[in-house]
């Protein structure tokens, strides 16, 4: 086994001792592909008013601008698919990826092993590790290191696992064997498009992020235009659709990460639970979860649109 091999494998198979599901690995070099397909988006707006999608446009596209020196693109898949669900059927409802602690926090402790472990058992290796908080293509990374395809919802999609997952990676100076792309397997299958509340899914693999449900409730600051009263479906924070529908996702298996269980309170409010929500409540419900991020008066305007 050569070295490349050896490095490869020990990274590899520590990533999975960390209870990564999956880690795949490619070159840290331009996405090609990719450049014209962001440019073409954010040209028609679909970024809202996500100002920073518009940042860092060459750093997007070209790892070894985000690292000096970078060779290797490594990308970690992290399961959160839940065990239970929000019991109340009328109850506004959360993404399932934000139930538990804050993904953030425990996937960067995870990188942060990862790279000491590297370092530890390779030598001096120099990288940075990313939790879609800089500008990383993760999905990209994700299909082109053979982890799963782009799907029409623009997801990334695995047939093993469907696509309730976390998405992160660690770009190093190290040169590692590389993986390869998978195929497309959406076939002919327009579930996620037909599903979307808002006709946010414009054309097979394209969505308007604009008109997506996730970008209305969590990162719009003001009002929600009252074009879209009626059709969120109930959902307060995030929207799981176009992956709820997914046939893909049939496969989903619960994760085994005890900070991403919710709060005990969390799955049992009910509709006025929640309509009557306080300062007080929210805080404790939500102490560590990415929630947060909408803060209280967010969630209550988010829960107001949703009165009729």
């Amino acid at each position: 086994m050569n070295l490349k091999s050896k490095h490869t494998n020990l990274i590899k198979t520590e990533a999975k001792r960390l209870g990564f599901l999956s880690c795949g690995i490619s070159k840290a070099q331009f996405l090609e592909e990719e450049a014209p397909r962001l440019e073409n988006w954010l040209n028609k707006n679909m970024h809202g008013q996500m100002q920073y999608m518009e940042n860092h446009f060459d750093k997007r596209l070209d790892p070894t601008k985000l690292v000096e020196g970078s060779k290797s693109v490594i990308s970690l898949l992290l399961n959160y698919y839940p065990s239970e669900f929000q019991q109340d059927d009328t109850a506004p409802k959360i993404s399932k990826y934000a139930y538990g602690t804050d993904y953030h926090f425990i996937i960067k402790d995870k990188l942060k092993s990862l790279l000491n472990f590297i370092q530890e058992e390779i030598g001096e290796v120099h990288g940075r590790a990313f939790v879609d908080s800089a500008p990383v293509l993760d999905k990209a990374w994700a299909a082109k290191s053979g982890l799963g395809w782009i799907g029409k919802h623009s997801n990334l999609l695995t047939q093993q696992v469907g696509s309730f997952y976390f998405i992160a990676e660690l770009i190093i100076d190290l040169d590692l064997e590389y993986d390869l792309p998978t195929t497309d397997h959406c076939g002919t299958c327009t579930a996620c498009i037909d599903a979307c509340p808002t006709q946010a899914i414009t054309e097979p693999y394209v969505v308007d992020g604009s008109k997506c449900i996730s970008y209305f409730t969590i990162e719009l600051k003001e009002n929600i235009p009252t074009e879209f009263k009626g059709q969120f479906d109930d959902w307060m924070f995030g929207c799981d659709v176009c992956q709820d529908v997914c046939p893909w996702n049939r496969f989903s298996k619960p994760h085994n990460e005890p900070l991403f269980n919710p709060h005990p309170e969390l799955l049992s409010m009910s509709r006025k639970d929640w309509e009557e929500i306080t300062q007080e409540t929210f805080s404790k419900v939500f102490k560590k979860s990415a929630v947060k991020r909408t803060k209280y008066s967010g969630l209550k305007r988010n829960i107001e649109f949703l009165k009729s």
